[in-house]
């Protein structure tokens, strides 16, 4: 199989160098997006379309990181772009809101069950941020429960005392616990009375370099009578689950109602809007809010928005993301047995994590992530991942043969490993 080496995307990271933080900045630059070796990455891409990305130099991936999740129906859809091309043509961001925020709005909110309201933004952190201050206003309380392993954004409240630029008081009201542990969650509620606002968790443990965990039967419905019976504000994060799971929110899927729920990602195939949604009556508490931002009232996204959850309904997204991807995951399990390897899977299949149990120092699995890379599969070694519904059965015939001889390579390379075969 041909490899892929990098010669442009190496000359415009090094012009990048020049001009922007670190290259390129933040979770996707190449040592916080973990491209080890980063010779086997592409570090600048140049066109995308349905589910490949083609870099700089040419090379064409099957892009299983779909942007981070925003493309959902597959890139450059023409449904969805078409409806942004003709809303650009009459106005974009005006002094006043066209009614495209409303008709929004109402889709919204007749899509999602647990949305009497939509509130839009445009990144998954402006969503929760939103969240958490309405729960504050709503409540007159401060203090927030986290479920360690979290992630929500980078906005202060939601980092870690140790990261830099965070002060105390940054992080002072925030309460940690672990996930599917009830028990803990009471105890945190005895300890803090009377001073907690929000709970905020993600549908289910989607975390970095750790196997995903579901939730466990029951556990959100206890959840919500507890957060119920203190007066404190149900926050689901459905910024990256949401409509992968459930049209309709992630919390109808696993049998709860929210409060409140945040969206981004695949809310309009890759056109930068989010939104906080909730029930009316909150509507007092985000209306107050002083939340804002000059290009949150922009029409385009709002369009595509519209376009993208019309079309999501029209081909039963959920549907086809989980039939396409349970064939890749067994895909992926067949190339590993094949090989002696134990390729560990874990969380929903549309948004699955994988890593291989042969080796606990996961040196063995960055290889063979790296090994696909030079080879055309895009992945990451410490994410989950996400397909779109471009993803052909032709793009898992090719993904698997990759991933068999990438698993080949690998097991040359670490003859030290334990094999089942």
């Amino acid at each position: 199989m041909q490899t892929y080496t990098y010669p442009k995307s190496q000359e415009w990271f090094q012009r990048a160098l020049k001009v922007i933080p670190s290259g390129i900045y933040g979770h996707k630059g190449p040592a916080h997006g973990n491209f080890i070796p980063v010779e086997n990455w592409p570090l600048v891409s140049a066109k995308a379309q349905g589910t490949y990305m083609w870099d700089v130099d040419g090379n064409k991936f099957i892009d299983y990181m779909c942007g981070f999740g925003v493309n959902i129906l597959g890139y450059c859809d023409e449904d969805v772009n078409n409806a942004a091309i003709k809303q650009m043509g009459v106005g974009d961001c005006l002094t006043t809101p066209t009614h495209k925020i409303i008709e929004y709005a109402e889709l919204l909110t007749d899509t999602v069950k647990s949305a009497d309201w939509a509130f839009f933004c445009k990144n998954g952190g402006d969503a929760t941020t939103g969240a958490i201050l309405t729960a504050r206003h709503h409540t007159r309380k401060s203090k927030v429960i986290f479920v360690n392993g979290f992630y929500h954004g980078v906005g202060m409240w939601t980092q870690k005392i140790d990261y830099p630029g965070i002060q105390p008081g940054d992080v002072a009201g925030n309460l940690y616990i672990p996930f599917n542990d009830i028990p803990a969650l009471e105890k945190v509620l005895a300890e803090n009375e009377g001073e907690i606002a929000a709970f905020i968790g993600t549908p289910y443990m989607h975390g970095i370099f750790k196997d995903n965990v579901l939730p466990e039967a029951g556990y959100w419905q206890k959840v919500r009578e507890l957060c119920t019976k203190h007066g404190i504000v149900l926050i689901l994060d459905d910024v990256r689950c949401g409509f992968r799971l459930d049209m309709a929110g992630s919390d109808h899927y696993y049998g709860f109602e929210a409060d409140i729920i945040c969206f981004c990602k695949a809310l309009a195939n890759g056109w930068p809007v989010s939104a906080v949604c909730g029930k009316d009556e909150f509507k007092p508490a985000i209306s107050s809010l002083s939340f804002t931002g000059s290009y949150w009232q922009s029409s385009v996204p709002f369009a595509a928005g519209i376009a993208a959850i019309e079309k999501m309904k029209k081909i039963d997204i959920v549907k086809v993301l989980k039939d396409n991807s349970t064939k890749l995951c067994n895909a992926f399990d067949a190339a590993a047995k094949n090989n002696g390897f134990d390729l560990v899977i874990s969380g929903e299949p549309q948004l699955f994590y994988f890593r291989i149990a042969n080796d606990e120092n996961m040196f063995a699995h960055q290889q063979w992530i790296a090994e696909m890379m030079i080879r055309g599969v895009f992945l990451t070694g410490h994410h989950n991942h996400f397909t779109c519904a471009a993803l052909s059965d032709d793009d898992i015939k090719v993904t698997a043969e990759v991933a068999d001889e990438a698993f080949k390579i690998v097991r040359k390379n670490n003859p030290q490993l334990q094999y089942s075969n």
